[in-house]
């Protein structure tokens, strides 16, 4: 198994993206110097595992499928993509802006037991599942030690 190096600071950010309103930033938007800026995002992701694979389900709504890149590289899956902005008409006039656009990158290690050569992805209602299949492991049966 490939150990993955800690990144204290990108943790703490998006613990405090998670743990912050949704309205802190609203007021910031409003400014003019700052309206323009891109802030980064980070989709939220679910680790799960059954008996045949674990599964990555990574939240990307309104990112189309083209817009998704999922790599793997020495032990490492990364999704990376970009949620674009939307083209707005000059007669609407927006009274409050949530959601982010721009590009994203999350990374995960590989178990010891996957089969990387069988991953593979699907995009389905704005949820990207990444299927790793386990390697089927042989192990011995017990055997009994006698005690004298």
């Amino acid at each position: 198994m490939k150990l993955a190096q800690w990144e204290p600071y990108r943790d703490m950010e998006q613990l405090l993206a998670r743990m912050t309103p949704a309205n802190f930033w609203s007021a910031s938007r409003a400014l003019p110097e700052v309206a323009n800026a891109r802030f980064q995002w980070t989709p939220a992701a679910d680790i799960s595992e059954t008996e045949k694979e674990y599964l990555i389900r990574a939240e990307l709504p309104a990112v189309r499928k083209e817009d998704v890149q999922v790599t793997l590289e020495d032990g490492t899956i990364t999704i990376r993509g970009e949620r674009r902005q939307r083209q707005t008409e000059k007669s609407e006039k927006f009274h409050r802006v949530e959601s982010y656009s721009g590009e994203f990158t999350r990374m995960f290690s590989l178990p010891a037991d996957a089969e990387a050569a069988a991953v593979h992805a699907e995009s389905s209602d704005g949820v990207l599942t990444v299927h790793i299949p386990k390697r089927a492991v042989n192990r011995p049966a017990p055997v009994q030690i006698k005690v004298e």
